[in-house]
């Protein structure tokens, strides 16, 4: 039995924290969902929370914009690459047109016979609108944004990880994370993550030998993790031990991120997963449940520091 369904969020390090904040609102037609700060170390840094309304696990992106402390990283291989979402079926051309009339140029593209749109963030991450067949969710509709549920994203559809080896993560997605190999061509791997709605949500591992090596740090212009749900504790502490049963020994233990807990581990192909579940409350447990991602907050054990954090951030107009 799988100890994960699907993913619960993706986390990427960007540059500015408004353009940054105008592009998954504006553009993409996501809701604030979370503004908080970065909860690991001292530097004060915005952490932000994208997704559905009500914050739906699988929908949230979130970002950490780095431009004040200027902590910038190397895109490359043995990284993950691209953050990918999922769209209606039909909806890419209409991406494309509104993707480029907002000023971010995109273009139709496709990879393992799934249409997509590819773009990129202001801060150069790769991202991808994927026509996912299987994916039955409703659309996240934003008519603020002139976003319909004919077009609206629907949620995470997964990430593409660029590696030296492409073997090198087959132990790990298949054995340790209960993933299945849908596809194998010269244009990559594709993993399916078990989903309770069936396989809607993937793992893409892409060769890249030449490239360089890219940074694991928290650094601005590269993605940081990828969380997958194991939706409980009990599969939270489950799936630890049994990874590092497996040999795979860099996982972390449990972090409190106040709203969910996480464990941590690095993958063979470089890229860094999470494995994550919800606190009961979730999002409003600092916030009125239909007032998330309205104002800065901060966990209880930054409390004594509020004022020293608000100062070190960037301004922004949210």
């Amino acid at each position: 039995m799988a100890l994960v369904s699907g993913y619960h969020h993706l986390t990427l390090c960007t540059d500015g924290v408004q353009e940054d904040y105008d592009f998954y609102t504006k553009i993409l037609g996501l809701y604030s969902v979370k503004r908080t700060v970065l909860f690991d170390g001292v530097i004060p840094v915005y952490h932000l929370y994208y997704g559905s309304r009500n914050g739906d696990a699988s929908t949230i992106i979130t970002t950490f914009p780095f431009r004040k402390p200027a902590v910038y990283g190397r895109r490359g291989t043995n990284q993950s690459k691209i953050i990918q979402q999922s769209i209606p079926v039909g909806s890419a051309d209409y991406w494309v047109d509104r993707l480029n009339g907002k000023g971010i140029g995109a273009t139709k593209i496709s990879r393992f016979g799934i249409t997509r749109v590819a773009f990129a963030h202001p801060c150069g991450i790769p991202h991808e609108l994927v026509e996912s067949p299987a994916d039955s969710r409703p659309s996240i509709v934003n008519e603020a944004q002139g976003v319909s549920a004919a077009h609206g994203i629907k949620g995470i559809y997964g990430a593409a990880i660029a590696v030296f080896d492409r073997s090198a993560m087959d132990d790990f997605l298949g054995i340790g994370m209960s993933m299945k190999k849908e596809a194998d061509s010269d244009e990559g791997l594709m993993f399916s993550v078990p989903n309770t709605g069936g396989p809607s949500s993937i793992v893409e591992v892409i060769h890249e030998s030449n490239g360089p090596q890219g940074t694991w740090t928290l650094a601005g212009g590269t993605i940081h993790h990828l969380a997958l749900n194991t939706g409980n504790e009990e599969n939270q502490l489950k799936l630890k031990a049994h990874l590092e049963g497996l040999g795979f020994t860099d996982v972390s233990d449990q972090k409190d991120r106040n709203y969910f807990k996480s464990c941590y581990v690095r993958s063979p192909g470089g890229a860094l997963f999470e494995i994550a579940w919800s606190v009961e409350g979730g999002w409003a447990l600092d916030e009125p449940a239909d007032q998330i991602g309205t104002t800065l907050v901060f966990p209880p054990w930054f409390e004594d520091r509020k004022q020293e954090l608000i100062a070190g951030l960037e301004p922004a107009n949210f």
